[in-house]
């Protein structure tokens, strides 16, 4: 078992940020000090090309508490959480945004929710936005089209305000545009408690957004791809047999079908009828048997490639009695 030190460890991606950083440093260390937490601020320079990096070095000076970790370039939001989750060490982990969006003032209520209230995740709620249209209507789809396919109750799962208690920072792997589905990926790492909290959304004060409208579509496309191996990564053939079975089967039953056709109008009612291959369904039959064999193909090779990696059996052990 990890021995805790902190109460609180703080991680915060950054991009271009320089301005809101020793605001943002300030306030949560303010918050920290009056509700006597031990805490670290783990802040992550994705490839900043303004003084960000300059910025967080001297506030590392200025405040023990306070960590930096530089990209050598900009690899993403995902990639900056992954880092900070690898190199945090507090009870509970508090992800937020650096452009002062996310109120601190939020920690301690969050970091109640996760100690005492037993929860494995708590996301922030922006119910009430400062975003342009163009904005907040296509978050709205996102997340209720998440909610549909990941059956996990959020409004908002793009929320850069979220708690979580050290285990499910310490059990997932995020990569991609993967930060928008950690909710996701935590529960299907048998992480279930996952709870909401309505937070205050504030005006940027500085600089402007780094998001585009592109990340919705990434985002559907992760949400996708996180559906399927979280369901199927250890038993792939699982899908592709079922697939390629149902696409087989239907295949040879309209063969079946043809054949029998033929040879009732032929032998029993003595009647011409056209030839098998001069009929659309018999192509229908042929394209179905053929992806239902590759299918069948694709389920045994994903087998023999999940048979071969390294971690095929990583179960997550929650606790450990008289051992």
């Amino acid at each position: 078992m990890i021995n805790h030190t902190l109460n609180i460890s703080v991680v915060i991606p950054l991009l271009n940020e320089a301005e809101s950083l020793p605001e943002l440093t300030q306030w949560i260390s303010r918050v920290m000090q009056e509700n006597g937490y031990t805490y670290e601020i783990i802040l992550v320079d994705d490839g900043s090309t303004d003084t960000s990096w300059k910025v967080i070095q001297e506030l590392a000076i200025i405040n023990g508490n306070i960590k930096g970790i530089r990209f050598n370039r900009n690899y993403g939001k995902s990639a900056a959480l992954n880092v900070g989750f690898q190199e945090c060490s507090g009870e509970v982990v508090i992800t937020m945004d650096a452009d002062l969006q996310d109120s601190p003032d939020e920690i301690p209520d969050l970091y109640q929710l996760i100690k005492y209230e037993g929860f494995d995740l708590i996301s922030g709620w922006k119910k009430k936005r400062y975003d342009p249209l163009s904005k907040t209507i296509p978050t709205k789809l996102f997340n209720a089209v998440t909610r549909k396919i990941s059956h996990i109750n959020l409004h908002d799962f793009n929320c850069g305000l979220k708690a979580y208690d050290q285990r499910v920072v310490k059990s997932i792997e995020v990569y991609g545009e993967m930060h928008r589905y950690i909710p996701v990926i935590a529960k299907w790492n048998g992480f279930g408690k996952i709870g909401e909290k309505v937070v205050q959304h504030q005006e940027r004060k500085y600089g402007t957004t780094k998001f585009g409208l592109e990340r919705f579509v990434y985002g559907f496309l992760d949400l996708l791809s996180i559906t399927f191996v979280s369901r199927f990564k250890k038993r792939p053939m699982h899908f592709f047999g079922t697939m390629g079975t149902l696409s087989f089967l239907a295949g040879f039953l309209i063969t079946l079908w043809l054949i029998g056709e033929k040879v009732y109008y032929s032998f029993f009612l003595h009647q011409r009828v056209r030839n098998v291959v001069d009929q659309p369904l018999f192509f229908l039959a042929l394209v179905a048997l053929i992806i239902g064999v590759q299918l069948f193909l694709a389920g045994f090779l994903a087998e023999m490639v999940s048979l071969a990696g390294a971690r095929r059996n990583d179960y997550l052990v929650r606790d450990q009695v008289g051992l």
